[in-house]
């Protein structure tokens, strides 16, 4: 199975959806865990790449479709 492309800026579905009712995620932060906030209610959660890899649904917006738009 292809592994997900992803990097910090992307706005990003989960498999399952944050207590207050939505499943978007924004990457903050990268390194050994990385730091997503809900799109919703902007609370941050500190996730293991690994959980986080395994969690992952898919890349809604890339921030590198951002970039090249505003350019």
């Amino acid at each position: 199975m292809e592994k997900k492309q992803y990097q910090l800026g992307d706005i990003v579905q989960m498999k399952k959806p944050h207590p207050c009712g939505t499943n978007e995620m924004e990457i903050i932060r990268m390194g050994m865990d990385i730091r997503i906030k809900c799109v919703g209610c902007k609370h941050s959660v500190l996730v293991p790449r690994t959980k986080f890899e395994s969690k992952l649904k898919k890349v809604l917006r890339s921030n590198a479709e951002v970039t090249e738009e505003t350019s």
